[in-house]
């Protein structure tokens, strides 16, 4: 099998899994676009599922808060001690490009079932819905 098969097999599969989770839940959550990324809200959180085919892994984001471009050494601290058991699977993460904390999950595509898709989704939804507001309030950015 091609790579390029093995990535459409990827999508149409985080496509089925995306397509069960909102079933389930009575969602109707819209497939992958094109460039293999679809989103959730789940409480305050919003939460965009990336099937990276090409690098074979499937990420999941939550915008948690801005950084701030200064004096952010007590969030930056709080931020690696939720992220050492508080996330699950998860972890807080600052995109270096835009300065913007994320929650954030990573797992290979191969071997994925659903049952992992959906724990993933739930941590990050969960974890995020939980934080983001307190995290705001407590840093302000």
């Amino acid at each position: 099998m091609s790579d390029d098969d093995h990535a459409k097999d990827a999508i149409a599969q985080i496509n089925d899994f995306v397509h069960r989770f909102g079933e389930e839940r009575n969602l109707d959550l819209a497939p992958l676009d094109d460039a293999g990324v679809t989103r959730i809200q789940r409480g305050s959180a919003l939460i965009s599922i990336h099937a990276v085919a090409e690098q074979g892994v499937l990420l999941l984001l939550s915008k948690v808060m801005d950084a701030p471009e200064s004096g952010g050494e007590a969030l930056f601290r709080r931020l690696l001690e939720l992220s050492f058991l508080a996330t699950g699977d998860a972890a807080f993460a600052i995109n270096k490009k835009t300065g913007e904390v994320y929650l954030r999950a990573l797992r290979r595509l191969e071997g994925m079932n659903y049952d992992e898709f959906e724990d993933l989704v739930h941590t990050v939804a969960t974890v995020a819905d939980e934080w983001d507001d307190q995290l705001r309030r407590g840093y302000g950015a």
